[in-house]
């Protein structure tokens, strides 16, 4: 009996999307997108049908692409498809992928806060994105808020909660990725509280790595100085030893 290769997946063609035009303060909001796209690639490493990107052209057909705004961050799950394949056409057109993002979020900059809050905020409901979070690192001066989160419902952004603290923290959660988004002395962290931790950095992430190579350095020469005590004490038992 002869067992009938499997057909291959059927993957979508997408269309190549054109390099979108430099961002205008870049340099302001380059570190905090940064972050968060390494922050957010490393938790959902694991689940290869998980886009985690941006700066590209999100628009429904890519004929719109030049007319269609560019997320700072878009995190979108459980395509059939390798998600690697959008980032390989340059942009996220949802006509061809099959479905809008689970989740964008825009940075503030001087030049772009307020299009964030209104005309980005209508783009983004237009297509469908299912939450919507902006974040300002200056506190609220670009932004109408430091941080902020939205759900679609019936074509609507509904706001998410937002939490004050006295100390100057400001989070929410975000259903989408089940994370909470915090805005911390001037920068976005995501808080897991299946975990109780901070997902960590790539810094973070070397730092702690290196801590725990050197706590495992300092047990082994722990563990070789008690084994050569043990010797010694072995050796000294061996002479006091009564010679027959």
């Amino acid at each position: 009996m002869t067992t009938k290769p499997r057909p291959a997946a059927a993957y979508p063609n997408l269309t190549e999307l054109p390099d979108p035009p430099p961002l205008p303060d870049g340099m302001k909001q380059r570190p905090h997108i940064a972050r968060t796209d390494q922050v957010l690639r490393s938790h959902y490493r694991r689940q290869p049908n998980t886009l985690v990107s941006g700066e590209g052209y999100l628009c429904f057909e890519a004929r719109d692409a030049r007319r269609s705004p560019r997320p700072d961050c878009v995190v979108a799950f459980d395509f059939p498809f390798p998600a690697r394949l959008i980032e390989e056409a340059n942009g996220y057109v949802i006509s061809e992928v099959g479905k809008p993002p689970d989740f964008v979020l825009e940075v503030a900059s001087p030049s772009t806060g307020r299009h964030d809050y209104t005309t980005k905020r209508e783009d983004y409901a237009r297509l469908g994105v299912r939450e919507y979070w902006r974040f300002d690192p200056s506190g609220g001066q670009w932004h109408d808020a430091p941080l902020a989160g939205e759900v679609l419902e019936d074509g609507a952004y509904r706001p998410l909660p937002i939490d004050y603290n006295n100390d100057g923290l400001v989070r929410g959660y975000s259903p989408g990725l089940g994370l909470e988004l915090r805005s911390e002395d001037q920068q976005l962290r995501f808080w897991d509280p299946a975990t109780r931790e901070y997902l960590p950095d790539l810094v973070e992430a070397l730092e702690a790595l290196a801590a725990a190579e050197a706590r495992a350095e300092a047990a082994e020469a722990r563990a070789e100085q008690a084994e050569e005590q043990a010797r010694q004490l072995r050796e000294q038992l061996r002479r006091q030893q009564p010679r027959e």
